[in-house]
């Protein structure tokens, strides 16, 4: 969309102010609020702030950042008509790109993948529950994986209201539909490019939390919130195209697999527990990634075997552009600009240096013993915040893809979070050990 068109988009529609959205390493939204008069200024040469409170931005001397509004991003907001939001790149005062600033991690590694001839596409699938507030976990319903019935599926409406919202904001929403636990609902956005994808997911977020709050619950992407049923995840379809023709696409592979695809699955299989830190961010997230859930943790994949860490879709005849994997570890609280950076940038590994793809996994991995897994060579993700940090501070890969800043920030959190967790005692222990001890 031109500048001239906004303009004059926002005359007409009596626009008054303006969000300008950009987001911190951990991928929460932050905005800043301008009236209809500076956008002319912001879409120009954008607005000065300052980023040394900003999880992850700049340091206090060297604070003083610029938030430009990516013109493409305008969007009317469907529950506040006066308001419109833009998207946003951070740079610095002399007009290059910040490091610290996630979307530009993305567009760095998108780049990386033009370079070799690639665009990226990708489709997620982000779980949620309601709740009664944000105080507790007390579901609206106890309905399960498609239940549609009252009393079973108190979320259809916010659903539905929901996917209504993201259609006027452009963003297309294929299916929503009750998921497995209490209370768990989902909506899968139709796939697109990875930059446009995720700045969708970070709109879709929002709109979920916004339907709720008007129907005065609420909504997270919290990864576990509830002991003894199913987490939240975030399961991303994912393909490469060259121009028009899908790259993943062979009529003549097993599972009309190409080559391209194969080493962009044994990519990310061998770089699995170095990127996790970033798919899966949160002490909660390993909650999630136990067995028994649903949730990947054995490092394999499958055609069927929904328990492996990537399956591959069954190819419909016809659809050889709808040809993909899907990545099923990641979570939704994660940052999706990090997220889908790492998996890219795991993906090329493979196809850069020809990772070879052992066999899929078709029994369930969940079944077997250590032995059996061992024999079999099957690794599994890390197992805590902790043994993620391990990982990833020792991957050349991660430190490449996220840049220096990010990547030494992003740590950085993260060993906090993990100290102030490990030091907490917890109402579990208390119930457990005080009678006892």
């Amino acid at each position: 969309m031109k500048t001239t068109d906004i303009l004059a988009l926002v005359k007409e529609r009596n626009i008054r102010f303006i969000e300008l959205w950009f987001s911190d390493i951990l991928g929460r939204v932050k905005t800043l609020t301008m009236t209809h008069h500076q956008l002319s200024e912001a879409l120009d040469s954008g607005m000065g702030f300052d980023g040394s409170s900003v999880e992850g931005f700049a340091r206090i001397y060297e604070s003083d950042l610029i938030v430009k509004p990516d013109p493409e991003s305008f969007r009317i907001l469907p529950y506040r008509q006066d308001t419109a939001k833009m998207v946003c790149g951070i740079f610095n005062p002399d007009g290059t790109p910040y490091a610290g600033d996630p979307r530009y991690c993305l567009q760095r590694n998108l780049a990386a993948a033009a370079e070799l001839g690639y665009t990226f596409f990708a489709g997620p699938e982000l779980e949620y529950f309601y709740f009664k507030n944000d105080r507790g976990t007390e579901v609206l319903d106890v309905g399960g994986y498609f239940d549609s019935m009252p009393g079973e599926d108190a979320g259809s409406e916010l659903r539905v209201r929901t996917m209504e919202m993201l259609e006027a904001m452009g963003i297309s929403a294929e299916y929503a539909h009750h998921e497995v636990a209490d209370s768990q609902h989902e909506i899968d956005l139709r796939y697109d490019e990875g930059l446009r994808m995720a700045d969708k997911v970070v709109a879709y977020k929002t709109v979920v939390k916004e339907v709720a709050r008007q129907h005065g619950c609420y909504a997270t992407f919290m990864p576990k919130p509830i002991s003894g049923i199913n987490g939240s995840g975030m399961h991303v379809h994912q393909s490469l195209f060259r121009g028009d023709k899908n790259a993943f696409f062979s009529r003549d592979g097993r599972y009309h697999l190409s080559e391209d695809a194969r080493h962009y699955v044994a990519g990310i299989l061998k770089h699995a527990r170095e990127i996790c830190l970033v798919t899966n961010q949160w002490v909660n997230s390993y909650k999630r990634l136990v067995p028994g859930y649903e949730a990947p943790v054995y490092i394999c994949w499958a055609n069927k075997n929904r328990s492996a860490l990537i399956r591959v879709p069954e190819y419909k005849p016809g659809k050889e552009k709808a040809t993909r994997i899907e990545v099923r570890f990641p979570d939704p609280a994660c940052n999706p600009y990090l997220t889908f950076a790492v998996m890219l940038r795991a993906g090329l590994e493979g196809i850069r240096n020809k990772y070879p793809l052992g066999d899929p996994l078709e029994v369930s991995a969940y079944e077997m013993d250590a032995i059996e897994r061992k024999a079999r060579t099957i690794d599994e993700l890390p197992g805590s915040l902790s043994e993620a940090i391990e990982c990833a501070e020792n991957s050349t890969l991660l430190k490449e893809t996220l840049g220096d800043h990010i990547f030494e920030k992003f740590i950085e959190n993260k060993k906090i979070e993990w100290d102030d967790y490990r030091t907490k005692v917890t109402d579990h222990e208390i119930r457990r050990y005080l009678p006892l001890l």
